[in-house]
């Protein structure tokens, strides 16, 4: 009688996942809108070119609405949609 419940709580553990498969479609989303913010924040611009910024080698493309509004804005809503993720649960549906 030991042996089977061990056997058969062993097949449930492998069998089990935490999240359904709609919380992992949004991980997967959430995931995308945080790399897609830094990969906007980071950008070109500012090169290391050794010499001390001055008004001649100072590029204002650091100060673009892309890095300092709308990546931001992406990274922002990407962990908004991870937390979402996490606590969504499926409605039971009745059969």
């Amino acid at each position: 009688m030991a042996k089977s419940t061990k056997q058969s709580s062993k097949k449930a553990s492998t069998n089990f996942l935490l999240f359904g498969s709609m919380n992992y479609k949004l991980m997967i989303i959430g995931a995308l809108l945080i790399t897609a913010g830094f990969v906007l924040m980071s950008g070109g611009g500012a090169e290391l070119s050794g010499e001390a910024n001055t008004a001649e080698t100072f590029d204002s493309s650091i100060y673009s609405n892309q890095r300092i509004v709308l990546a931001p804005i992406l990274v922002v809503l990407g962990f908004i949609v991870e937390v979402f993720a996490i606590f969504y649960k499926a409605p039971k549906s009745e059969a």
